[in-house]
């Protein structure tokens, strides 16, 4: 089996399975599969996308991270002084 025939009979499984698989269809099938592997044979090979140059990676920096801040007491409002009671 040739290239080109065992493309034909990949295209005519394709369309078969793509329209759920009817019965009486084969000849209809064969013959859409025929057109495409001629059209496929016909149309100019792309050439493979060439791959942009990988960047250059920069050096790592090393993470700095913060340091908790040291817990302070808060500052306390003073007391009022109190008086003396009589007594």
């Amino acid at each position: 089996m040739s290239v080109e025939e065992k493309r034909v009979r990949e295209f005519a499984y394709q369309i078969w399975e793509s329209e759920g698989k009817p019965e009486g269809q084969e000849e209809r099938h064969w013959e859409m599969a025929r057109k495409l592997a001629e059209a496929e044979a016909l149309a100019p090979k792309a050439e493979p996308r060439k791959r942009a140059p990988a960047k250059p990676k920069a050096p790592a920096e090393p993470k700095v991270t913060a340091l908790p801040a040291a817990k302070t007491p808060a500052a306390k409002k003073p007391r009022a002084v109190k008086k003396p009671t009589a007594g």
